[in-house]
């Protein structure tokens, strides 16, 4: 039985977009209610019923969270430009080598947009 199971992280930090154009509203320094969503995908051990435990992602994805949250996202090595794509790749390379199960990252920079990320 194949499943793909979802947990929401969340995190507040400030960027700016330079890659935007003069003028541009996110080009200014600015701040977001991030979230996004690690999702795993593989087949259920028949034997334990469940594809992994919940506490088994939290654990492997909060450091990183904890590396963003309250921060100035342009700081961060490898986020000079911190769009929803660059964050959404940036985590990707992070819990890909810690989570293997890892199928999916989703990006929620406000309420209504999202960046899906499925790896290369």
């Amino acid at each position: 039985m194949h499943m793909r199971l979802v947990k929401t992280f969340r995190f507040e930090a400030a960027h700016s977009l330079p890659s935007f154009p003069d003028g541009h509203k996110c080009r200014r320094l600015h701040g977001h209610s991030f979230r996004f969503d690690v999702i795993v995908a593989g087949e259920v051990d028949p034997a334990r019923g469940y594809l992994i435990d919940y506490g088994d992602i939290k654990s492997a994805v909060d450091p990183i969270v904890r590396q963003l949250d309250h921060y100035h996202l342009n700081d961060i090595e490898g986020l000079a430009n911190p769009t929803s794509e660059m964050i959404a790749h940036w985590l990707w390379q992070r819990i890909k080598p810690v989570l293997p199960m890892l199928d999916e990252i989703i990006v929620y920079e406000t309420c209504t947009s999202a960046c899906h990320y499925r790896g290369q």
